[in-house]
């Protein structure tokens, strides 16, 4: 049991830092308990244009290749998000800090550690069957809700998965169209 209570903990305390869901005061007291970490890679920095080449081998017929940019739609938006959920189900950390890579600086400039050591913590906490939910999981497009053309939130209620997730194990997210392509930026 206080190995699963720790999961949760930390598996939130990482939804919140990878999410920004939390406040200037929240991501002090995170940093307060860890040391500080150095700068991170210019990967997580800002996000790349082309997508990866690990990140785009699911469905490359949907996906936008160098040349082409991502749909800038509702259906564009879930497919990068699914891709997320895959990836860090697969512990994929080149294609996790990929697409949570606005996310992941904002942590960082917050004193949060660089995307790949703050997920590889992350990928440790996430029990096995979980990361087996998280590889087939899918989004309901009921469920989430579009803000802007640019800007979809994916509550963690629209994830479809063969394990259940809280608000505590994976969060809600906010995707942005940025360089033609969707990224979680909150």
């Amino acid at each position: 049991m206080r190995a699963r209570t720790m999961v949760s903990v930390a598996v939130s305390a990482c939804v919140a830092l990878v999410a920004c869901a939390c406040g200037p005061d929240k991501a002090k007291q995170d940093t307060d308990a860890k040391p500080s970490q150095p700068p991170a890679s210019t990967r997580a920095e800002e996000p790349s244009a082309t997508p990866s080449v690990s990140a785009r081998t699911e469905k490359p017929s949907a996906e936008p290749t160098g040349d082409q940019p991502a749909p800038r739609t509702k259906e564009g938006a879930i497919q990068r998000y699914e891709e997320y959920l895959h990836a860090l189900g697969r512990e994929d950390i080149d294609t996790v800090c990929e697409v949570a890579g606005p996310a992941a600086k904002k942590a960082q400039d917050q004193g949060l550690g660089p995307c790949t050591s703050t997920y590889a913590a992350v990928f440790q906490m996430i029990s096995p069957a979980q990361k087996k939910a998280l590889r087939t999981a899918t989004v309901d497009p009921q469920r989430i809700a579009v803000r802007t053309p640019d800007k979809i939130e994916m509550p963690v209620e629209a994830v479809r998965a063969s394990a259940t997730f809280s608000e505590s194990d994976l969060g809600s997210y906010t995707l942005e169209y940025l360089k033609n392509d969707w990224y979680i930026t909150d």
